[in-house]
């Protein structure tokens, strides 16, 4: 029996990849038809976001600061979390004056559930509802796994960008219930696009990505969930603005080795509001990212291939620091070209939100 599977299975292998090939090439024309069909279908039933309450964590910067904005143009009542009050007070009335009814803000740490619970309970009471929960918190990182020299780090990283977006929704969830409501994801490429110096930040997005494809089938569509996927996108995070702890040391890196530049933050968020409200269950941001799912799936060699020539030319890898010094910093300042923060690893690094 066992000879036998061993078979079908080698013969499986050889027939199945390009007989999908074959299969995809000549269905594709069809899907491409249903699927314009579907985005025309749901153009007509655009959710009003007038008047519901829409919370978003992370909402002090970047992409969340964005979607905020997207959502006061609309005219929601808006619920803005984020750690820093002080940059929430200016987003708040630029919120006000884009045309949110209301805006409440509140200072809270994603990463705590008993943060989550206050201000979801806040929401609550103030609005008596929760109708979208837009969660936009992320940290990422371009360092080699193997130049971490404190392993204190990958908890963090883990602790950012997959449970500071799985408590405000397990807390919110009961509400949504409720409201018949909406879960908004910010997820990245890198959760199934294998990228140099994001191992960590890939297998956090991959675990949320994949928590929240589950949910969708649990909740049956009692609670819709809208997860966006972007590239490269330019905002804090990449610019290198990061909070720090106990006085802890960090270094710069130039960004010698990977020639990019940031897509425009304001263009994905009106992607993303606008999907929300449409039902839709993915956007993504730039849509041509897609086709190297073709050659995850049926030619992996050639992303590998690819990696290894952009990763170093030479054949050998050529890290470049330039330190900050030891001295206590609060908030790295912008630089005046683009960087992109490295962690020195001992130290304990935060995202600014």
């Amino acid at each position: 029996m066992s000879m036998m599977m061993d078979s079908i299975n080698s013969v499986l292998n050889w027939v199945v990849p390009p007989a999908s090939l074959v299969m995809l090439a000549l269905s594709w024309p069809t899907l491409t038809f249903i699927n314009t069909c579907e985005k025309i279908y749901y153009s007509f039933f655009v959710e009003d976001i007038a008047n519901k309450v829409v919370v978003v964590t992370g909402a002090s910067s970047g992409i969340g600061e964005q979607i905020a904005y997207e959502y006061a143009k609309r005219g929601a009542n808006l619920v803005l979390v984020a750690r820093r009050d002080q940059r929430l007070r200016g987003i708040s009335e630029n919120a006000r004056r884009l045309g949110a009814p209301n805006v409440l803000r509140m200072a809270a740490d994603v990463v705590k559930e008993e943060d989550c619970r206050r201000f979801i309970n806040e929401t609550i009471s103030t609005f008596g509802r929760v109708d979208h929960l837009v969660n936009t918190t992320s940290l990422g990182h371009t360092f080699y796994f193997e130049e971490a020299n404190d392993a204190s780090v990958f908890p963090m990283l883990m602790d950012i960008n997959f449970w500071g977006n799985v408590y405000p929704t397990y807390v919110a969830l009961p509400y949504l219930r409720q409201s018949h409501g909406r879960i908004v994801v910010n997820a990245a490429v890198e959760n199934w696009l294998p990228l140099p110096r994001m191992s960590l930040y890939s297998a956090a997005k991959a675990a949320l990505v994949n928590f929240y494809e589950t949910l969708r089938y649990e909740l049956n569509g009692e609670v819709g969930i809208t997860i966006a996927t972007h590239g490269w996108i330019g905002t804090e995070m990449t610019h290198g603005k990061f909070m720090l702890e106990e006085g802890a040391e960090m270094q710069w890196k130039e960004e010698r080795e990977v020639q990019a530049s940031g897509s425009p933050v304001e263009e994905f968020a009106k992607l993303i509001v606008s999907a929300a409200v449409r039902g839709s269950a993915n956007v993504k941001f730039p849509s041509w990212y897609d086709v190297f799912l073709l050659y995850k799936a049926f030619a992996p060699d050639v992303l590998t291939w690819t990696f290894r020539l952009l990763l170093s030319p030479q054949g050998k890898r050529t890290t470049s620091f330039i330190g900050t010094g030891s001295r206590p910093l609060l908030e790295a300042p912008s630089p005046p070209y683009r960087q992109t923060v490295v962690a020195h690893i001992s130290p304990r690094i935060q995202l600014v939100e």
